[in-house]
């Protein structure tokens, strides 16, 4: 054992710091404590380690002790950043669970875990926050030479401004200025902090006094009646809030921005752009009250009771049955006992819509979290939480992560959505599940709520594991949409298509439109053709790092991979045998709204999918126009499938059913009846019964009778004996190993290397290696290795270990030189 004590300093203790760093090692490494920073080490601070030759990281302590590594030398610590720790005891225990299940390291947790701002490290990127006011008098010398330097060049790197200050300790400067609002942090400097502001109008002091008020009305309305209509309406807005926003007014009076901007010009009127707070709400005053349903009610009451026993409770509630106002109460409850909330949600985009609906019963209480929020607002979240400013957090998958301490309920809405699973990076995690053992570590209730249950959910609820509530009818006795299915091999023999829309979409459409309601229409797939194809050779334009053929986008004139986002100019003609006759086979949303904006052209059609959504208050802006009104028809991808509730939605098309249907994969069934569920139930929500039509070539499919009978129970027990004799969850678990290499050769004698180790241990259990539906993605050739386990009669815990200790051992032969392996637990 190495000795640090020496003499000169026999009054002192040598401790030691093991850190997390975020890194994808195995081990943590272990770092010597300077005598000076003894007092201030404590675990869940952060610490400035150097780690190889020259990088430098924060890291975070996970234990001390007075005990040396035993292998190597350990080197000094080189600064503790924290006053007091930033990660909780809680949630490292958390992390570390979450290495053990979903095989992988607590440095990738820990990556995934922390805000970037929360991480820095040497290629960390620092650029002037664009929204912060620097007073340079008040910098000190160090702080003045890094804002000079970034005027010069607006990105720098941490190891930039360890040359810059000729110092290698440059975190606790860094770490000043973010807390000061003078820098921003950021892993990707795509994302790029943009406040979000809002336009408020204030009626000039000078027409306060009411003689001079009424001479300017009477003017106005004999010149300009619709600039008199503004200030009269700004008048009777001024009686009811303080601040008016210049939308709020045009909305009110009726009037466009160029009347608002005539009375800006004649100064009766100031605009004042205000930068609005992402989290926070300005005016919540006043709480939005309501009353549960008799059926509500009993449902709310069933589910409290059950929580007397068990910890997770499933509510199986149809669409638009009030399981919001359910969760709403529950929400209550907690914060009434003086406990944290977690509300997680499906989707990033779905958070702000929801938000909208829960800040009029929490106002300031409710934070939000996800990972489209920048690092300054993510950091400021994360403090908020662990200062216990929030009572109730909202968000996304990654919000599993944040450092609670006192969590009394988790609400997991929508809890059979994919989106809760992540596929890379490691850790491969679902946040379902994740918050499930999270709720369990503060003896947390847990509410799942579904319209459509994931089969594991549900056979859980079914064995009694779960406790399970049910509400069966819409909320308000609201009917579920009366659904058509159409053939559209019986349309195109009696020509009656156009375009890609039936005859019975067309008329639901137009109906709709004459009746001045609003219409989604579902298509799961983006771009506007997936398929180029050359007539004469059948030559197909394919992705040069992957194995997927390119999708044309008409908007860029490009041809896309989704995969990699390889890009290249669409073709006139064919590269292969210089034919000019290519056509594009297929459709996505973008030739929907395309042919829609012909067959209608007075509608008003929108697109929503990955392609418009990518700025970053674009869904919000989106959804804010079809709730206004302002967006007749809204053509999308799944994102129109999850959680929106607007009004004036009475007619729902799935244009193509089958894609959905025909997926190569054990759950296909499951998910095309959740989509088709999910979609459907967008319709009519209050008032009117709504419209579905979904168009296919095969009308008489099994699960889409189910659809239209909404009968899940019955999908459920056709489907769970499948699952049951071809040995799938959630009678068996699952652990896929994908085995990745740029050249194929190698990774054909790897991954066969690997199967033949794994059938050592587990014989028949292991099916592979083969190659999955797509063999190349960025470059990487990809073979795919199965393994199956009895849920109830083996160990998954001794399972997991020799897993870890066979990739181990390959990655100490020869063999292994260039290949990645990655395990994922629970891969669908």
């Amino acid at each position: 054992m190495l000795e640090f004590n020496e003499t000169q300093h026999t009054d002192r203790i040598t401790l030691f710091a093991e850190v997390i760093l975020p890194l994808a090692i195995s081990k943590n490494y272990t770092y010597r404590v300077p005598y000076e920073l003894n007092d201030v080490v404590e675990v869940g601070k952060r610490v400035v380690v150097q780690f190889g030759k020259s990088k430098l990281y924060t890291a975070v302590i996970n234990d001390i002790t007075e005990v040396a590594p035993e292998r190597y030398q350990a080197k000094y610590l080189m600064e503790v950043l924290d006053d007091r720790p930033v990660v909780t005891t809680q949630q490292l225990d958390f992390w570390k669970w979450l290495a053990d299940y979903y095989l992988c390291n607590t440095g990738e947790v820990m990556a995934a875990a922390l805000p970037a701002a929360l991480k820095l490290a040497s290629e960390t990127r620092i650029m002037l926050n664009p929204d912060g006011e620097v007073d340079r008098s008040l910098l000190h010398d160090k702080e003045f030479l890094i804002v000079d330097a970034l005027d010069i060049q607006p990105i720098l790197t941490v190891s930039d401004i360890v040359k810059l200050l000729g110092q290698k300790i440059v975190m606790p400067v860094l770490k000043s200025m973010f807390d000061k609002n003078i820098i921003h942090i950021s892993e990707e400097v795509s994302e790029r902090y943009k406040p979000r502001k809002r336009a408020y109008v204030r009626l000039n002091p000078f027409y306060q006094d009411q003689e001079m008020l009424k001479e300017l009305f009477v003017q106005l309305e004999r010149r300009a009646p619709k600039q008199a209509d503004a200030v009269l309406a700004y008048i009777k807005l001024s009686r009811e809030q303080k601040q008016i926003s210049k939308n709020d007014l045009m909305e009110a009076s009726g009037v466009g921005a160029s009347i608002i901007k005539s009375l800006t010009e004649k100064e009766v009127f100031f605009i004042e752009e205000k930068n609005v707070s992402r989290l926070y709400y300005e005016d919540n005053s006043e709480f939005a009250t309501f009353e549960l349903s008799d059926v509500q009610q009993n449902v709310l009451e069933d589910i409290q009771d059950q929580f007397k026993q068990k910890e997770v409770v499933l509510l199986h509630g149809v669409t638009s049955s009030g399981k919001t106002e359910i969760y709403i109460r529950l929400v209550e409850e907690a914060i009434a006992a003086g406990k944290q909330v977690l509300y997680l949600l499906p989707e990033i985009a779905l958070t702000t819509h929801v938000i909208e609906r829960l800040r009029k019963y929490f106002g300031n209480d409710i934070g939000v979290y996800h990972s489209r929020f920048n690092d300054n607002e993510r950091v400021e979240v994360w403090q908020k939480v662990l200062n216990h400013e929030y009572k109730v957090v909202l968000g996304a998958r990654s919000s599993v992560f944040l450092p609670f301490d006192n969590l009394g309920l988790v609400i997991i809405d929508e809890e059979h959505e994919t989106s809760y699973k992540q596929f890379d990076p490691a850790p491969r995690y679902n946040a379902r599940d994740a918050a499930i053992y999270l709720a369990n570590r503060y003896q947390a209730k847990v509410l799942l709520g579904s319209a459509t249950p994931s089969f594991e959910s549900y056979f859980n609820a079914r064995t009694k594991k779960y406790g399970f509530a049910e509400l069966t009818e819409r909320f308000g006795g609201v009917s579920l949409p009366e659904t058509k299915v159409v053939s559209i091999t019986e349309e195109m023999k009696r020509k009656t298509m156009q375009s890609h829309f039936t005859s019975v979409l067309m008329e639901a459409i137009e109906e709709a439109l004459k009746s001045k309601e609003q219409v989604i229409l579902f298509q799961n797939r983006r771009g506007y053709a997936p398929v180029l194809v050359c007539r004469v050779c059948a030559f197909t334009p394919r992705c040069i790092n992957c194995d997927v053929s390119l999708t044309y986008h008409k908007s860029s004139s490009h041809l896309h991979c989704h995969y990699c986002g390889y890009k290249e100019e669409s073709l006139s003609i064919c590269p292969a045998c210089g034919s000019t006759h290519l056509e594009y086979k297929g459709f996505g949303t973008e030739k929907i709204e395309d042919e829609l904006q012909v067959l209608l052209p007075d509608a008003r059609i929108a697109r929503m999918d990955l392609d418009t959504t990518r700025a970053r208050n674009a869904y919000q802006n989106l959804l804010n126009d079809l709730e206004e009104k302002r967006i007749d028809i809204l053509v999308g991808t799944q994102m129109v499938a999850k959680g929106l509730d607007f009004s004036d939605v009475t007619v729902i098309g799935i244009i193509n059913a089958d894609s959905l249907l025909k997926y190569p994969d054990y759950r296909a069934n499951e998910r095309s009846f959740q989509m088709l569920a999910q979609v459907s139930g967008r319709a009519g929500r209050r008032g009117k019964q709504g419209k579905v039509v979904i168009q296919t070539y095969n009308p008489e499919h099994r699960v889409i009778d189910q659809v239209i009978r909404n009968d899940y129970k019955e999908l459920y027990l056709t489907e769970i004996e499948e699952r049951k004799s071809f040995k799938y969850p959630p009678f068996y678990r699952i652990i896929q190993m994908d085995i990745k290499h740029r050249d194929a050769e190698k990774l054909y004698h790897q991954a066969e290397y690997l199967g033949v180790e794994l059938r050592k241990h587990f014989g028949d259990r292991v099916i592979g290696p083969e190659y999955p539906l797509i063999s190349r993605i960025r470059n990487f050739y990809i073979k795919s290795i199965m393994l199956k386990f009895e849920r109830d009669t083996i160990s998954i815990v001794k399972v997991k270990a020799v897993i870890r200790d066979v990739i181990q051992e390959f990655q100490t032969t020869k063999l292994s030189k260039g290949c990645i392996v990655q395990p994922d637990v629970d891969p669908y």
